[in-house]
C-alpha cells in the first residue's frame, strides 16, 4: 500500500548506473531528463514529489551524438549526461584483459555452482584467440556455460573449442 522505493529513490545520495542508455524510448528519455533537471521524482500512483540527489553513470555501445543527429536520441538529454566520457575498447583490442576477466568469473561461478574445475594452458590460449564480439558479457556467459555443462574437472582445448563452436556458430 505504501509502495516501495524505485531505483532512483534507492540511489538517492549516491550513484545509479544506466546501461544501454541508447535504448530508452523518447518518452523515457523525457522522464529521465525531467528527473535530472529538477532533481525530483514521483512514484507511480503517488502525488508526492520526492527530492533526490544522484549521480548518473550511463553506458552505451552506440554513438549517441550520431543518434542525436539522426533524431533518435534527445539532444538535451545527451548534453545533460555528457559531462565526462570514457571510451572502453572492445576485448578484441585489449587481449591482455581476457584472461584476468575470465579468471575472475571462472572462480566466482565455480564457487556459486560448487564445482571445482581447472582449465589447461592450451584452452586458455583458445580463449585469448577468440574475438569476443559480445565483449565481457559474452565472456562471462561463456564462462558460466562451460562450468555448467562440463563433465570433467579439467577443461581442455578440445572442450573449449567445441563449446565455442556450439555457443557461437551461426547455425546454432
Amino acid at each position: 500500500k505504501a509502495g516501495k522505493k524505485g531505483y532512483f529513490e534507492m540511489a538517492d545520495g549516491g550513484t545509479i548506473f544506466l546501461d544501454e542508455i541508447s535504448e530508452l524510448s523518447f518518452a523515457a528519455q523525457a522522464q529521465l531528463l525531467r528527473v535530472l533537471a529538477e532533481k525530483t521524482l514521483m512514484r507511480v500512483g503517488d502525488n508526492t514529489v520526492h527530492q533526490i540527489d544522484i549521480r548518473v553513470l550511463a553506458a552505451t555501445n552506440k554513438n549517441l551524438m550520431q543518434m542525436v543527429r539522426e533524431g533518435k536520441f534527445r539532444a538535451d538529454l545527451y548534453y545533460r549526461l555528457n559531462v565526462l566520457s570514457l571510451e572502453i575498447e572492445p576485448l578484441r583490442k585489449r587481449k591482455e584483459d581476457i584472461l584476468p576477466i575470465f579468471d575472475y568469473y571462472f572462480n566466482k561461478i565455480c564457487q556459486q555452482e560448487k564445482k571445482y574445475l581447472s582449465i589447461t594452458s592450451e584452452a586458455r590460449q583458445v580463449l585469448m584467440e577468440y574475438s569476443w564480439p559480445g565483449n565481457v558479457r559474452q565472456l562471462r556467459n561463456f564462462c558460466k556455460r562451460i562450468i555448467v555443462v562440463s563433465q570433467k574437472e579439467i577443461l581442455d582445448k578440445d572442450f573449449i573449442l567445441s563449446e565455442l563452436q556450439m555457443a557461437f556458430s551461426q547455425d546454432s
